[in-house]
Formats: C-alpha cells, structure tokens, sequence
C-alpha cells in the first residue's frame, strides 16, 4: 500500500480468474492510446502483438494509434472485442515536442470520442512489448507506474524538475514515488482532468520558453503529487529491457525493448 492507502499491484496480491469476471460483468470497454512517430513505427508490430496476447484479453478494447506515417501499420489479427483505429498526425523534427504533445492530442480525443465510447482509458508508450499478463487488476479511478528505474531511489534524487520557475516545479523536500511517463491510466473523466492540467501547465512552461527536465513526465509527476492516484502499478508494468530482472521482481508484464535512440529518434 501507499502511504494514503492506494494499493500497490504486484504478482500474488490479486487472483486474476475473480478480479476479470467482477470487472467483465460490467461490460467496459477500456481504450488505449498508443503514438508511433517517424521511425518508432519499428515497435508497432512487436507491441500489437505482445498486446493482443497478454493484453486485457477477453474485453472490449479499442486501440487509437497516432502516427504520421499510416503506410507503415502493420497488419495484426485482432482478438475477440479487439479493434484499432489509425489516427494520422503531423510529422516533427523534435522528439521532446512529440513528446510534449501527447497530452494535448489525448485531451482533444477525449473530449470528440471518448467521453462517450470508453470507460477507462490508458496511454501506452509504443518502443514496448508485453511479457505477461496485463488484466483488470490494472484499472481503477486514477493509475500510475513506479518507474523501473526509481523505485529504490530516495525521493531526493528523484529526477524531478527542480527549477521553480518551471509549472513541474518539485522542491526536494516533497515527493512520494518517481512515476513513470510511459503509462498513465484510470477512468476517462480522471484521466481527462490529469491530461487537460499536464497541457496547460505545458503551455505555461511553453510561454516562458521552459521545458520541464523530463517532458510530460515532469508534469505528470507534478500532478500525482497533488492528485493522488487511486492505484498504483508496480514496476513488473512498466520495466525495462536494458535491466536484469532483480530477486523482488517475480515477473515482468509490460516493458521498454531495448533501442539505440540515435536510429530512432529525430534529433539527439
């Protein structure tokens, strides 16, 4: 548990078969958000499916893929309930402002089709690939994922943004968890609100020509500390392939895949 009593979702604290029929009687249908930009297009194959195997198996999904280059989605067999919608978007030379933009793009599709066609929504980052089981143990109001790489980390060594000047501003003596940008979750009106604060509190920064250490990550962390999320997921959700797996770790779910970002991204 968190110190404001969120649970904490690791391996052995839930039983999968119960936790999916509770939430399968509720007929949801969880949307997930997924950007593949420029050469990111590469993970698109890996990511759809690992997805379509391990991932909310048995509900209603909706996939919205933002990417400037339809041409290079490929052709992946969607599950029972499963479907993809191709959302096309502008090119950028920048890969912190497609970064940067991810916040902006979920509020307004949010606002034209979710509000209306969705109950939980969850953004993903595409350079992954899912290892197990990812189900209804995962949803709740408001989700976060401990970042891989932070949570042994005292709080003071956090990578926050540490400039008062930025809207992501965090002082030293403040923090609970480093939550990782990859993975934000919960019920569409929560995640809208977290979305719609993040790309104001961005267009602020952008304004005063500041760009917070960590992008929407930054944001993101700052807003966590504030609203607390409801449910928290353990790193076996969003780990990462350049890290050997440590003894606490029983296993992995969903991960980063090893890259060279000089092939990947626009700039350095």
């Amino acid at each position: 548990m968190a110190p404001w009593l969120a649970p904490i979702v690791w391996e052995g604290t839930f039983d999968p078969t119960l936790i999916d029929s509770i939430y399968k009687q509720q007929n949801i249908t969880i949307a997930t958000t997924v950007f593949a930009l420029g050469k990111y297009t590469k993970f698109l194959k890996d990511f759809l499916e690992s997805a379509e195997q391990n991932y909310f198996v048995g509900f209603r999904v909706h996939y919205y893929l933002f990417t400037d280059q339809p041409q290079q989605v490929p052709e992946v067999k969607m599950g029972e309930d499963h479907q993809l919608t191709v959302m096309v978007v502008p090119s950028s030379n920048r890969w912190q402002e497609i970064s940067l933009r991810r916040m902006e793009r979920l509020e307004k599709l949010i606002e034209s089709q979710l509000i209306n066609e969705a109950n939980y929504v969850f953004s993903l980052d595409v350079d992954t690939k899912f290892y197990g089981r990812w189900g209804a143990e995962s949803l709740g109001r408001l989700v976060a994922a401990i970042h891989p790489w932070f949570y042994y980390t005292p709080r003071e060594q956090f990578p926050y943004e540490r400039r008062p000047e930025s809207q992501a501003f965090i002082p030293h003596s403040e923090g609970d968890f480093y939550y990782g940008g990859a993975m934000i979750g919960g019920l569409v009106k929560n995640v809208y609100q977290l979305v719609k604060t993040c790309r104001e509190q961005l267009d602020i920064d952008a304004a005063k020509s500041i760009e917070a250490a960590w992008q929407e990550e930054s944001h993101l962390n700052k807003y966590f500390l504030y609203n607390k999320p409801s449910k928290l997921l353990s790193p076996e959700y969003l780990w990462d392939d350049k890290r050997s797996k440590p003894e606490e770790i029983k296993t992995i779910r969903y991960s980063h895949v090893y890259k060279n970002y000089n092939e990947v991204r626009p700039n350095p």
